[in-house]
Order: structure tokens, then C-alpha cells, then sequence
């Protein structure tokens, strides 16, 4: 896999306590429209109390999902970004997008699929 967007050091990752995976499959047509998302976020993100970074990776075998780490101080200061406004801040283009796809009837061009993890080990 190769990262889009930021590195997170590994300091950073040995002290988080909490991760937040999201696997995202795209349709080929909307790769590079899901990339430059990506590559030109918010980072409403960034302003969350308990964020430590991210990585956002994409398979070098084609049809793979793309997969979207953050990492966190600890589950409640993830649960408070879900529920935030910054988290609408930072999703609104890739909302619009599947608004837009569903008003004209057709399938979206995305769908994820979201799983959370406690760090035993690092």
C-alpha cells in the first residue's frame, strides 16, 4: 500500500490508545475524485481533542479498498469527533458527492466500512 494524505510518526502510534479503521471500496471511475478528497481535506479532523494523525492507504493491487487510519488518544475522543460538527465539516464534499449520485438514481460510487480497535501491543 502507498499513503495519500499525512504520516503519523511512530511515537505517535505507540501512544495512542485507540484506533479507528475505515475501509473505503471506490468504483474506478471516482479513485482519483476519492483521492483528491483526500489530498485536499478540511482537516476539520485535525482540531479534535485526542487526534493523533492518520494515514490514508491505497493497495498497489487495483480493486482493493482504500483504508483510512486514525489514531487516537483514547474511544471517547473519537466518539466526540463522529458526533461533531467538524466531522460534517470534513465529510461535506464526499456527502455531497453521494447525494448527488443517489438523486440521479444511481449506485454510489463508494461504500465503507468502518471498524474501531484497541491497541494491545505495539
Amino acid at each position: 500500500m502507498s499513503t495519500v494524505g499525512n504520516s503519523v510518526s511512530p511515537e505517535t502510534q505507540a501512544n495512542a490508545g485507540f484506533v479507528a479503521i475505515n475501509y473505503i471500496d471506490c468504483k474506478p471511475h471516482y479513485a482519483e475524485r476519492f483521492e483528491c478528497l483526500f489530498c485536499t481535506r478540511a482537516r476539520a479532523i485535525d482540531r479534535m481533542d485526542g487526534f493523533m494523525g492518520m494515514h490514508v492507504l491505497k493497495c498497489h493491487d487495483e480493486g482493493q479498498p482504500y483504508l483510512v487510519i486514525s489514531y487516537w488518544r483514547e474511544k471517547a475522543c473519537f466518539d466526540a469527533w463522529v458526533g461533531s460538527p467538524e466531522f460534517l465539516e470534513g465529510h461535506k464534499r464526499g456527502f455531497e458527492d453521494l447525494r448527488e449520485y443517489k438523486e440521479r438514481g444511481e449506485e454510489p460510487p463508494m461504500k465503507s466500512d468502518f471498524k474501531t480497535y484497541a491497541i494491545l501491543t505495539d
